[in-house]
């Protein structure tokens, strides 16, 4: 079960870091098939909500805004 668990971390880092670059690029399309179907952690989105608008791209912002946070 331990495996399963750290490749799902691993799988999770390795989103989240593509999902970074994407927003750094302002790659929209990239970033749309990269959200999670699930909630994110309240501080991973405002991280990515911080990145996106050091670009200024209201579309990307407005992508990451609507993503779900976890209770």
């Amino acid at each position: 079960m331990a495996t399963d668990n750290t490749n799902q971390n691993e799988h999770g880092i390795a989103n989240f870091a593509a999902l970074k670059t994407a927003i750094a690029n302002g790659e929209e399309q990239s970033i749309r098939s990269l959200l999670p179907d699930e909630p994110m952690q309240d501080l991973e989105k405002s991280y990515l909500i911080e990145l996106a608008k050091l670009n200024n791209n209201h579309t990307i912002i407005s992508l990451l805004e609507d993503i779900q946070v976890k209770k």
